[in-house]
């Protein structure tokens, strides 16, 4: 007998967001859909011992849910004596597993509807992710409450605020129409991407990559892709995640950060590596290119150098210089003068590191200080340098990170007493 509750915790993290969406849809309440998608979850647990795994797993646990929902509205409408407020029912003498598989076609729609609310403008950045994980990604709230370091009660504070104001604000569950695609679709891109990001270089804690988190962007993107195909955005976020997460491995030996530079090139992911290029070259045949695009493209160079002496960073400050024009902003110039650096010299990157850091928007961001303390140790100016050095130390938050630049600090002292 296969182990039931791993059949279904494996159906759940799988269909779970198909499932949920289709749910939201039909009742017209996040509330009600997961409690419908919970009861169900519990019945499979109790029927599926006795009568087996069903041939469509996701199909059956639709079909309860949806029941489910039918039930709790009858039950609302004779307590109430009025009419339940379901958009629609469907008559469960007329429903049949065969009936939802041939309607499976509208679960892409569904999602896609899901994705842009939980996504819209008038929630807040916080908000957002906490309800695409909980809904799309298919993550409790106590594990979201972990892997962004929280307590779960205000987790859970913030999914149900997050509702309520869906509710109150009554924010349209629907795609946006094709005049406001693009504005709508960057915000989802951004959590997306978030999500990865702090998955990737974790702000706090003691792991320096959450690999859940890693995971779940990249599958909420290769979502992304699968509802709107011809997106290139959305092709160059799937592969910029890819090619980032396929040198995961690399990063990190015996606890200690390695910079990428230093990697063992061989421990890279080769597979993400080909998938990822294949879909840089995609996107970039779809049209204009966008930011996450060139930022893919940059990933895509750093993969392709067997060894860190054959980058291309005359190429990379090209792409830097172009994405800065396409969304300016201090973090992408100091990208930019790294790439300088390594490409025109030295010098030319620091002054204009400088530059940046007389703006003073760098001010409290520790890579900058990294960057520019890597630059001064390569240029022999070990007193500056360990002083950029101590100053990024100060503002990290990862205590991985921390301790590597802890290191570099030291290593200069060494070097300086001998």
């Amino acid at each position: 007998m296969p182990d039931i509750r791993s059949a279904v915790e494996s159906v759940y993290r799988a269909e779970s967001g198909r499932i949920l969406a289709s749910l939201i849809r039909i009742s017209g309440s996040f509330d009600r859909a997961e409690e419908a998608l919970q009861e169900s979850l519990a019945t499979a647990l109790i029927s599926w011992p006795e009568k087996g795994i069903p041939q469509n797993p996701g199909a059956w646990i639709m079909a309860i849910a949806h029941r489910k929902l039918i039930d709790a509205a009858r039950r609302e409408k004779t307590r109430r004596d009025k009419q339940d407020s379901l958009r629609y029912q469907t008559e469960v003498a007329g429903f049949s597993l065969e009936a939802l598989e041939e309607t499976e076609m509208h679960f892409p729609d569904d999602r896609l509807r899901l994705i842009f609310t939980c996504c819209h403008p008038a929630l807040n950045q916080e908000a957002q992710v906490a309800l695409t994980l909980r809904t799309l990604g298919g993550l409790s709230t106590p594990e979201i409450a972990k892997a962004f370091l929280v307590p779960e009660a205000t987790l859970a504070q913030r999914l149900v605020r997050a509702k309520r104001k869906i509710q109150e604000a009554r924010i349209p569950y629907e795609v946006p129409p094709p005049n406001r695609l693009e504005e709508r679709l960057a915000p989802v891109q951004a959590v997306i991407y978030l999500v990865f990001n702090e998955g990737y270089s974790a702000t706090s804690g003691h792991a320096l990559v959450r690999r859940d988190l890693c995971a779940e962007a990249i599958r909420l993107g290769r979502t992304l892709c699968a509802l709107i195909p011809e997106e290139a955005e959305n092709i160059g976020l799937l592969a910029l995640m890819l090619l980032q997460d396929s040198r995961r491995e690399a990063r990190m030996v015996n606890g200690e950060l390695v910079t990428l530079e230093e990697q063992d090139r061989r421990l890279w992911d080769r597979d993400a590596i080909e998938e990822g290029l294949m879909l840089v070259e995609e996107a970039l045949l779809l049209g204009r290119a966008g930011p996450y695009q060139l930022q893919a493209a940059v990933a895509a160079l750093h993969s392709q150098a067997e060894t860190p002496v054959a980058t291309d960073w005359p190429q990379i400050a090209a792409l830097y210089e172009k994405l800065l024009q396409l969304r300016p902003s201090p973090v992408i110039a100091l990208n930019h003068a790294v790439a300088i650096a390594l490409s025109m010299g030295l010098p030319e990157g620091l002054r204009r590191m400088d530059d940046l850091g007389a703006a003073g928007a760098l001010d409290h961001y520790y890579l900058f200080h990294a960057a520019r303390a890597d630059l001064l140790r390569r240029l022999d100016r070990p007193r500056e340098a360990s002083e950029a050095y101590q100053r990024a130390a100060n503002l990290a938050t990862n205590p991985i990170e921390q301790s590597f630049l802890k290191r570099r600090l030291r290593e200069l002292e060494c070097a300086a007493s001998q």
